[in-house]
């Protein structure tokens, strides 16, 4: 049990803090056009998104792929700046599904998964066992990403239903602030 606890409490860590500002960027680029009543649109988004890191962070965790961490920094940005840009471009979400943004929010999660292992690969290169540690600290960051992204519903349904603003002012603000902020990122991360 104490080691579900230090695992799992690492991937939660790992998404429900400030110094995972990028992963909630992208949280927030993902979700910006989805209300309470997109609820299982989000659930196969956020599903694909999980299968895609998953499947990098067990295979860079397994030591099946490396990649430079520079470039994967510098990338997990920009797949924030592209979550918000095609927000912005594709404002109606049916026109976003028929673009093929579950296919994409995977390929985004790849790149994010291969964040994710660099957070617990030296951990894991120190024990025998690598499968259970590793579903632990994916459970982590499943609980810790699902309670974001509920919350961020959550104010998208204030904001849309009680405050009044317009849902289309509401996706490019969130979209806005995404892009912003994954420019910042990618400039401080650039391998160039």
């Amino acid at each position: 049990m104490e080691n579900f606890r230090l695992y799992f409490s690492w991937g939660w860590t790992h998404i429900i803090s400030w110094d995972a500002m990028d992963h909630l960027l992208f949280l927030l680029a993902l979700t910006a056009i989805y209300t309470y009543q997109d609820r299982k649109q989000l659930l196969i988004l956020i599903t694909a998104f999980t299968i895609g890191h998953s499947l990098t962070l067990a295979l860079s965790v397994a030591n099946c792929i490396d990649v430079n961490k520079a470039w994967v920094e510098f990338l997990i940005p920009v797949t924030i700046i592209g979550a918000g840009v095609f927000n912005l471009i594709w404002l109606d979400q049916k026109t976003w599904l028929k673009s093929g943004k579950y296919l994409l929010t995977m390929a985004f999660g790849l790149i994010h998964g291969l964040g994710f292992a660099s957070v617990i690969q030296m951990t894991l290169m120190e024990t025998d066992q690598v499968f259970i540690p590793l579903l632990y600290f994916n459970l982590g960051i499943e609980v810790g990403q699902l309670a974001v992204v509920m919350l961020m519903v959550l104010i998208s349904e204030m904001a849309i239903r009680h405050i009044g603003i317009s849902k289309i002012n509401w996706v490019r603000l969130l979209s806005g602030a995404a892009i912003v902020g994954g420019l910042y990122f990618a400039i401080d991360r650039s391998p160039f």
